[in-house]
């Protein structure tokens, strides 16, 4: 039997499997169709998508579009002006092919939206709400201050947040609050941007917490058919699997970059979100596949580094983003020296 979810209150049921549609903006419109398609067609009926993500929307609306009541579909926008709000809703609309959104959310806004404020970004969205164009109103977020704020506030029905079995202790808080809270939560970068590379584990760390959906960023058939395959034979939280899940987080303490991306765009050209992992990927993956000609291209970008800060304002984590990155170049330096 299939394993589902209630998002918290909204009475949305849906496949504890969620399609997380970031990736498909980098392949094909005919292979995202494909995805999109041989996910519904195995019984995911949860979609995630943002404005953000280039053609994203465009490519479940060509996908998914005549089966629409069938199926739950998440956007967001990035928006700081009420302006921004209604061409982005418009927009995504269109491109989903649609008149309605399930859930529509605030994309990591640097601060909790609330009724009555100067941006007027809330009180835009109960107008949408109350238009038909949006049924439930939700909050993606990076940082732990707006996100428990956003959970006390009680006027969110979702939080989409980042959890792992590498998250920190405050972020197990944030999980639990929002259980008690009735609110749904939605768990992204749940195999921490790449560093998990046991998807069985991590679909089975998360399985033991019943109010909570992960949605797993897809981009290639054999992902796809993995996380399909744990709905008929769910992975369990074995004690093997919990030595494991110790010896990672043991390895892996301290500051690492998520890939979240919001470091982004680099003044040099540095691909900062991928370089500040470098050395996570030189031991979890094999060396052919960073050890290039190419990633040692990206990574000398590292000495054209102007110091300019930004990446380090835009880090909702607040990482020494510079500093990491030496650190990563040296590391790679080694590595190559030696390969």
């Amino acid at each position: 039997m299939m394993n589902t979810v209630t998002i918290g209150s909204t009475g949305l049921k849906v496949n504890k499997n969620g399609f997380g549609a970031l990736p498909i903006q980098r392949v094909s419109m005919k292979e995202a169709v494909y995805l999109l398609r041989k996910a519904y067609d195995n019984g995911i009926n949860f979609y995630d998508t943002a404005r953000f993500y280039t053609d994203s929307e465009e490519k479940i609306g060509e996908a998914l579009s005549g089966c629409r009541s069938k199926i739950v579909i998440a956007s967001k926008t990035a928006a700081t002006t009420v302006e921004e709000f209604w061409k982005d809703l418009h927009t995504t609309l269109t491109n989903l092919k649609t008149d309605y959104l399930d859930l529509y959310q605030f994309h990591n806004p640097a601060y909790c939206p609330k009724p009555d404020d100067k941006a007027g970004l809330y009180d835009a969205m109960k107008v949408a709400q109350r238009q038909g164009k949006v049924r439930f109103i939700g909050i993606s977020n990076h940082r732990q201050g707006v996100a428990l704020e956003a959970i006390e506030s009680g006027l969110y029905s979702t939080l989409q947040y980042p959890f792992s079995y590498l998250s920190a202790k405050e972020d197990e808080a944030i999980v639990e609050a929002a259980r008690q809270r009735g609110m749904g939560f939605i768990c992204m970068k749940a195999l921490a941007g790449g560093l998990i590379n046991d998807s069985a584990l991590a679909y089975a760390y998360l399985n033991q917490y019943e109010h909570v959906l992960p949605i797993w960023g897809i981009q290639r058939e054999k992902e796809l058919d993995e996380f399909i395959s744990y709905q008929t034979k769910e992975p369990e939280m074995t004690p093997e699997r919990w030595q494991k899940v110790e010896e990672e987080r043991k390895n892996l303490a301290g500051d690492f970059c998520r890939g979240c991306g919001y470091c982004m765009p680099c003044s040099v050209g540095i691909q900062i979100n991928d370089c500040n992992r470098m050395s996570l990927f030189l031991r979890r993956a094999p060396l052919s596949v960073y050890l290039t000609e190419e990633w040692a291209e990206k990574m000398k970008l590292i000495e054209d580094c102007i110091d300019c800060g930004l990446c380090k304002q835009r880090c909702p984590y607040g990482l020494d983003v510079l500093n990491l990155l030496k650190r990563n170049y040296e590391d790679f330096q080694e590595f190559w020296k030696n390969k």
